[in-house]
């Protein structure tokens, strides 16, 4: 079966009269894993240890292990410091984000334009930090927490 586009999914759902429909016939077409699952999937597709992408992100050792074991819901920010970590390109970066419920970057928002940039360019963290500051936007937010 071919996959659909978010654009017809979204004319489909226009266009419905029943969603219990709608669902039955997309039920292929959603996303159904989870962030842990999705997260576990990238690691071994990188072949990374969770010691790389702690280190690559910025984030605590116990807060990654918390996210992996899905423990603990990341915000935006710190999914994207995940995203330096992992090592994702743009496009791995906007489906973690979809699959979290966060809105992806927007190319239209500068600070998101920026973090775009840095993924599209294989900056490390530290470099897309140091670009928001010059642009007078503010760092990935890396804070431990519990």
């Amino acid at each position: 079966m071919d996959e659909k586009s978010t654009d017809e999914l979204r004319h489909e759902i226009r266009t419905a009269t029943d969603m219990e429909d709608y669902l039955e016939k997309n039920r292929t077409h959603m996303l159904k894993e989870s962030l842990a699952d999705h997260l576990h999937m990238l690691l071994a597709q990188k072949n990374l240890r969770r010691a790389n992408v702690i280190r690559g992100s910025l984030l605590g050792r116990a807060y990654v292990y918390r996210i992996f074991a899905g423990d603990k819901i990341p915000s935006r920010d710190k999914l994207i410091a995940l995203s330096f970590g992992l090592r994702l390109s743009e496009e791995e970066t906007q489906k973690m984000l979809k699959l979290s419920g966060n809105r992806e970057l927007y190319a239209r928002d500068g600070r998101d334009a920026l973090i775009l940039f840095a993924l599209m360019n294989h900056m490390t963290i530290m470099d897309a930090n140091e670009m928001l500051l010059d642009h007078g936007f503010a760092v990935l937010d890396t804070a431990k927490e519990s």
